[in-house]
């Protein structure tokens, strides 16, 4: 399978969960803004959902071990231990990634602001980004329209994208979380997969850990 990338767009597949994706993310912003490009070009943000690859949660411990070391590679990316009780860690960042396909209907530009303060939100703020009231508060605070967004999410249309976003996360094409792909067939897969295709949370930093 190979994907269609639009001229002037990146193409990330990634999980918001993925402290691995969450430097790409990052490291993409910085660039792009210290190259003056960022009205050229855009991220198009789709979901490796781990949590349906994998059929679990990230667990806890795996991504408290791997944070510490993914975070000493960018700091000012927005990093801490998760802070609050444990009990309102999100076991899932589907709604996430979601809202953040949802975003779309307001363009490129609000999809990867929300993308991005997910992720601040999630690894440098201790926010529980399963909740919707709290996707919502970010999106408010990152200057995307939250009421349109609820709409969006309302309408469920986000969840049928992710889905398929998940069939060609499992498919060649993506060899992990992240994966990035540019115009003309080039990218570059997450360099510390664990595995053939970059599946599972074991293992070496699999499925994109």
């Amino acid at each position: 399978m190979s994907l269609h990338v639009a001229p002037g767009t990146l193409i990330v597949y990634a999980d918001i969960g993925c402290p691995w994706a969450h430097l790409a993310v990052y490291r993409l912003h910085t660039v792009r803004a210290a190259l003056g490009l960022g009205e050229r070009v855009r991220f198009d943000i789709r979901a490796f959902p781990l949590e349906l690859i994998n059929e679990m949660s990230t667990p806890k411990l795996i991504l408290e071990a791997e944070t510490p070391v993914v975070g000493a590679l960018e700091p000012d990316a927005g990093w801490q231990l998760w802070q609050r009780p444990d009990h309102t860690y999100p076991v899932s960042t589907l709604p996430a990634m979601e809202a953040v396909e949802a975003a779309k209907e307001q363009g490129l530009a609000a999809s990867e602001t929300l993308d991005r303060a997910l992720r601040v939100a999630l690894f440098g703020q201790s926010r529980t980004v399963t909740m919707r009231h709290e996707i919502l508060a970010v999106a408010r605070e990152c200057g995307v329209d939250a009421e349109e967004l609820k709409r969006a999410l309302v309408r469920g249309t986000a969840r049928a994208a992710v889905e398929e976003q998940l069939a060609v996360s499992l498919s060649d094409a993506v060899q992990g979380s992240p994966h990035v792909f540019a115009p003309g067939g080039g990218g570059a897969p997450h360099p510390r997969r664990g595995g053939p295709r970059g599946r599972g949370v074991w293992g070496g930093g699999g499925g994109g850990l």
